[in-house]
């Protein structure tokens, strides 16, 4: 099977490779030229514009990073709209806001295109080895065909819904992370400035109710001041900027979400916003004058 893959960045480039391994012909575009030319050197085909893409394939995945990119892409001159052909489906693996889900699909399934909404979580590692998460949204006959395309690129893969469906549990897991990433950070400093060693304190903890993913995650590169982006602080605002939107246009209110955006902002006008979402720990830290470290 032909597959076309448009959005060859941090998540992307691997997810891509990792169709390759699996066998899957691969047709992207040249956007990003550097990584273009690295899966050309794969076996992939290399075309100019997303309307090719979509001519020369029956199934397009794209990875972008918000609404208006994917819009664009899919709906302006030379998107695939342009080159899509009747019965073929669109599988949008950005993170995006849930009604604008909605609206791409509308617009696609007037000439006989299908789509799913399936964001993924878990970054960078996660993407190189094969081992996201995907949460989808769509028709569950769609989620069915293209199942075992999907899993080639993740450890889980489950529908949420209809479609839009998928992007709303991505945003639910965007609040539980940088919230979690918060409670951790606040726990550590507070730790810190107390003068207990937080190595010790994340031991004692992690065992327990406090236990998480992110705490194993973040916890050991926090205290090892490592803050290269498995996930960037800008790209984690615009998760957020995107919950935020979309309670208000449902009406809910969200104040936690809210105050961890806040402090995101503070991070990124202190010049980190390139930096991994972990780094919402020196927010706490320039206000306690500690650092959290081995």
């Amino acid at each position: 099977m032909k597959i076309g893959f448009i959005g060859l960045g941090i998540m992307g480039k691997p997810m891509s490779k990792n169709l390759i391994k699996a066998g899957y012909q691969l047709v992207v575009s040249n956007h990003n030229p550097v990584a273009a030319a690295e899966l050309e050197k794969l076996g992939a085909e290399v075309v100019e514009t997303p309307r090719e893409v979509a001519a020369l394939t029956d199934v397009i995945i794209t990875m972008l990073p918000n609404s208006p990119q994917v819009k664009e892409v899919v709906l302006g001159e030379n998107g695939l709209k342009e080159g899509a052909k009747r019965g073929s489906v669109l599988i949008d693996m950005s993170s995006i806001a849930p009604l604008a889900s909605c609206d791409i699909f509308a617009e696609l399934e007037k000439i006989g295109v299908d789509m799913l909404d399936a964001p993924v979580s878990g970054g960078e590692p996660k993407a190189i080895d094969g081992t996201i998460s995907v949460m989808v949204g769509g028709k569950q006959v769609i989620f069915d065909k293209y199942y075992d395309i999907l899993k080639t690129m993740a450890g889980s893969v489950v529908r949420t819904g209809e479609i839009g469906a998928g992007n709303a549990a991505k945003l639910a897991n965007q609040i539980i992370v940088a919230v979690n990433i918060a409670g951790m950070s606040e726990a550590l400093v507070l730790a810190s400035k107390i003068g207990v060693e937080p190595e010790l304190v994340y031991q004692a903890i992690r065992g327990g109710l406090a236990g998480s993913t992110v705490l194993d995650a973040k916890a050991p590169l926090i205290m090892d001041r490592k803050f290269d982006p498995g996930f960037k602080i800008k790209l984690h605002i615009k998760d957020l900027k995107n919950v935020l939107e979309t309670s208000h246009e449902v009406g809910v209110s969200l104040p936690l979400t809210a105050s961890v955006m806040e402090i995101m902002q503070a991070v990124r006008a202190d010049g980190l916003e390139e930096g991994d979402h972990s780094s919402i720990v020196k927010y706490y830290e320039k206000l306690a004058h500690v650092e959290v470290k081995r």
